[in-house]
């Protein structure tokens, strides 16, 4: 098992496979997008199966392919095929904005794929066209109703929480009502210097002011409020905390980057699609995997991943604000 020099077991590998994206969500990108990566700098479909088998080698077991949108990736299909049938790799997870699942879920999940996160940060189709910058909530919808349909289980919904959006919460944490689906609000995290929102700090809505919020609003509608989780919590290897509202079939759950962070429990490394190696998402420090994945042996590949370890920090000391935003880093 790999170990970092703070002593945590890493044994998630987190994979962008583009910067490229249906969406051009406002906290993520620009509005006419990032400069792409060329397409000699990406790595190659077999470069990243290769990267997972050395890592799976050393103690890996759980991949999560990311983007940009990683559906729009050619060959992606194939590429969860392959890396499900890596010796030591036990899940293999995908995170997606939902609008290419109907025309792909049925073979994602023949090709092995364990389950889905989908980003939906609004149930009001206005706000999320804004949002996304031309975007359709029913794709969306869509998306969610076809991995149910083909058995991904869990299926997560992540919401990325922004003061200034004023998103109905309430709505939002009821979608784990009625069905098996495991709602995640996520802290905005300030990222990248280019967006032009305006938005920051104050910007953040610390997890625990939210559950007040959710509480409060679903007593004033007579309704029970969330309460701990103590079972059914889905499957997965990130840092929520969850919760449910009694006899719901699914979860609400908690991260907080920011407000209650959990650097002492990290697990991952993340890989962008340009083959750099990032220890930390709020650091810039990277390290290049794709010329040892180019040039180099296995071990040579080992010992970027072994050198990355090694520069893992204790935490993140409440650093926000990168030089590249969440569509370049891998979401």
């Amino acid at each position: 098992m790999m170990r970092d020099g703070h002593g945590r077991a890493i044994d998630y590998l987190r994979i962008s496979l583009t910067d490229r994206c249906n969406f051009r969500c406002v906290y993520c990108m620009p509005e006419k997008g990032v400069n792409q990566i060329g397409h000699e700098e990406v790595l190659r479909m077999e470069e990243i199966e290769r990267l997972v088998r050395v890592a799976a080698s050393a103690g890996v077991r759980s991949v999560r392919l990311t983007g940009g949108e990683p559906l729009v990736r050619k060959g992606v299909v194939d590429l969860v095929d392959a890396i499900t049938d890596i010796p030591g790799i036990i899940n293999v997870s995908m995170t997606t904005n939902g609008v290419l699942l109907p025309a792909m879920a049925d073979r994602l999940k023949a090709a092995g794929l364990h389950r889905v996160n989908i980003s939906l940060d609004t149930l009001d189709p206005e706000q999320f066209t804004a949002i996304t910058r031309g975007g359709k909530l029913e794709d969306v919808l869509k998306g969610i109703d076809t991995a149910l349909e083909v058995g991904f289980n869990p299926v997560k919904i992540n919401a990325v929480v922004v003061r200034s959006l004023e998103q109905d919460y309430l709505e939002y944490a009821q979608l784990s009502v009625d069905r098996p689906l495991h709602v995640r609000f996520i802290e905005y995290m300030p990222m990248g210097d280019t967006l032009g929102t305006g938005w920051g700090k104050q910007d953040v809505v610390p997890n625990e002011e939210l559950f007040d919020i959710i509480n409060g609003r679903a007593a004033e509608a007579g309704l029970p409020g969330l309460e701990d989780a103590a079972e059914g919590k889905p499957l997965g290897w990130g840092p929520a905390r969850y919760f449910a509202f009694p006899n719901a079939q699914g979860t609400v759950g908690f991260i907080s980057p920011l407000s209650r962070h959990f650097c002492s429990e990290c697990n991952r490394l993340r890989v962008t699609a340009d083959g750099k190696i990032r220890p930390c998402l709020f650091s810039d420090t990277e390290y290049d995997v794709r010329d040892a994945l180019r040039t180099g042996t296995d071990a040579d590949v080992l010992a970027v991943l072994q050198e990355a370890l090694g520069a893992k920090p204790d935490e993140h000391h409440d650093r926000v604000g990168t030089e590249r935003g969440m569509s370049q880093i891998g979401g």
